[in-house]
């Protein structure tokens, strides 16, 4: 899958005013796991793009959901 044809989505955290904030897309097939979590600037679709294995990804949410 090329990354034109992902569907980008942003946090449920995320104002509708044109904050900051990231954009992810899951990579894979329908019905199959997760092989790639992409991550973009919500603001730049041709941003720099940074792809994670879905393990770190899921250890960056336990990180960022800690108080």
């Amino acid at each position: 899958m090329s990354t034109s044809e992902l569907t980008w989505f942003k946090s449920s955290y995320s104002g509708s005013q044109g904050d900051d904030c990231v954009e992810v897309a899951l990579s894979g097939r329908p019905q199959e796991p997760t092989t790639a979590v992409r991550v973009r600037d919500s603001k730049l679709d041709r941003s720099p793009r940074l792809t994670l294995n879905p393990v770190a990804w899921q250890s960056f949410l336990s990180y960022a959901a800690r108080d």
